[in-house]
């Protein structure tokens, strides 16, 4: 998926909205420039955002699910490509991608930018990864690879291998 972008977000709808508000700009942004969108594709929380979207400003949007899914769909997507498991799903969500945002999100967003980080250190994935640092976000997980860092169990070039734009003007620079 050439000129792609994966999108990992949250799927709780209990959240402020600024995140959803924040994940329609990166959507609307990223079509703009052409970029296709590959997202979870649920119907709740950042992830239907994500897709209410792209459906409203015309864009191509892929969507990803494992088969237990099913019904939890987002009917409205361009094409939803279905996958046996949660670890393929991360996988082909990734795949032919020229960059991965983590946005604001929980555990399974942690659990993707973890992954995709790692795979990026490993020479296993090699597009972009970024982390919308919206409102300080991701500080405590900054803090985090920082003290890996300063242990010494991490190297300062495998910590920079996530950008952490603070804005989505600074995250959307990246791709022009």
């Amino acid at each position: 998926m050439e000129g792609s972008v994966a999108i990992f977000c949250a799927s709780s709808v209990e959240i402020d909205d600024k995140y959803n508000l924040a994940a329609r700009e990166v959507v609307r942004a990223l079509h703009a420039l052409g970029y296709t969108v590959v997202s979870g594709g649920g119907k709740m929380g950042t992830m239907g955002a994500i897709t209410a979207e792209s459906v409203r400003v015309g864009g191509r949007h892929v969507a990803v699910l494992p088969e237990f899914m099913r019904g939890k769909e987002n009917p409205d997507v361009t094409e939803v490509v279905w996958t046996p498991c949660m670890a393929t799903r991360k996988a082909r969500m990734r795949e032919g991608t020229c960059a991965v945002i983590a946005l604001p999100g929980g555990i399974g967003t942690l659990d993707e930018l973890i992954e995709t980080h790692v795979l990026r250190k490993l020479r296993r994935y090699d597009g972009r990864l970024f982390a919308l640092n919206l409102d300080g976000f991701y500080d405590p997980f900054i803090a985090l690879l920082d003290h890996y860092v300063a242990t010494r169990m991490m190297s300062v070039q495998d910590r920079d291998l996530i950008q952490f734009p603070r804005t989505v003007e600074e995250l959307i620079s990246y791709f022009k």
